[in-house]
């Protein structure tokens, strides 16, 4: 019973025949002191009933403000977590807990696949999304999940939107070029960061556009028996089992990339233009100056930040700042829920 209907029927069963009470009590000698007790009995007595009441409403959802994380890690051992995954899913009871509903897995792959192939390779097992990439030579491309109920259509029909969003990413950063003015060694490097961040979204339009073999990972919910069977598939690299995983929205997914055999790492860029170090020219031994030689200091390599898929694309940093990772998660070793930062 809520605590209001409760307190509706103390009002209608008990408030009559307290009046009543006072009233009578009142015309005698006793009254500066009955009305007092009467009106503290009344408060305690809709004290108790409320706080008694409070006891019976529904818990709120206790994962506010968790996060799970699943996946390896940057930094991390990819041997090491295969293996533990690997455990994970053998230990898996033959049935899940909740019965119907099954158990959340991270699928990893050993290559970059077609949405077609990753169709037939994760068979008939329920897909919630898949993490795709273009695996283009030495460029830091993109990490994108694109939610996939229905394979390979609704990959497809994602890839056709990173496409036309890869697209106005290239026209951005093209328009950003053009409009730089002067020609100081910092223009001229700014304008290098643009037309390459230009040239590596136009490559990924092309890619999704065409369908392309990017699809490295997907995250399924199914049976342990259903789990074991695809983790046997070629191209299934590890079935990283989480059954701790309640909510995708608040669960970070962390698959390991193809190339990378040893240690989790961010796709490295080596084509990235490097600023030059300045040019000194040699001076007399007799004319140096007196300060300490603290030898030659090096430039960091600048970094191209990746826009998310629902925002525009950013402006290159400067060439001092550090690069960025683009996946940057704890341990599969550590997965109870934490507090969102």
């Amino acid at each position: 019973m809520r605590a209001g209907d409760l307190l509706r029927q103390l009002d209608q069963r008990l408030l009559p025949r307290l009046v009543h009470a006072v009233s009578r009590l009142g015309q005698g000698p006793a009254r500066p002191r009955v009305l007092p007790a009467a009106a503290l009995l009344s408060v305690a007595a809709v004290l108790v009933t409320a706080v008694w009441a409070s006891g019976d409403r529904p818990v709120g959802d206790r994962t506010v403000g968790e996060v799970t994380r699943v996946g390896v890690a940057a930094g991390e051992s990819i041997p090491g977590y295969v293996r533990a995954a690997a455990a994970d899913l053998a230990a898996l009871p033959t049935a899940a807990p909740q019965s119907g509903d099954g158990t959340y897995a991270l699928i990893s792959l050993s290559a970059y696949l077609t949405p077609q192939r990753a169709a037939t390779v994760l068979g008939d097992v329920p897909v919630a999304a898949v993490f795709g990439r273009v695996p283009l030579p030495d460029r830091q491309t993109e990490i994108v999940h694109i939610a996939a109920r229905r394979l390979p259509d609704d990959v497809v029909a994602g890839m056709a939107d990173l496409a036309a969003r890869k697209d106005r990413e290239a026209a951005d950063y093209r328009a950003r070029a053009a409009a730089l003015t002067g020609s100081g060694p910092e223009v001229r490097e700014l304008r290098q960061l643009y037309a390459s961040g230009a040239q590596v979204a136009q490559a990924e339009a092309t890619a999704y556009r065409g369908g392309c073999a990017c699809v490295y990972a997907a995250v399924v919910r199914a049976e342990p028996v259903a789990l074991r069977r695809v983790a046997s598939r070629p191209d299934v690299r590890v079935v990283d089992p989480a059954p701790e995983v309640r909510r995708l929205d608040r669960t970070v997914f962390t698959p390991p990339l193809p190339e990378q055999d040893e240690v989790a790492s961010p796709p490295v860029d080596t084509a990235l233009p490097t600023a030059e170090p300045p040019v000194v020219e040699a001076t007399p031994a007799a004319s140096a100056p007196a300060t300490p030689d603290d030898g030659a200091s090096s430039v960091p390599v600048p970094h191209v930040t990746k826009s998310s898929p629902d925002s525009s694309p950013a402006p290159p940093p400067s060439p001092t700042a550090s690069p960025t990772p683009v996946t940057s998660a704890n341990p599969t070793a550590s997965r109870s829920p934490e507090p969102a930062p």
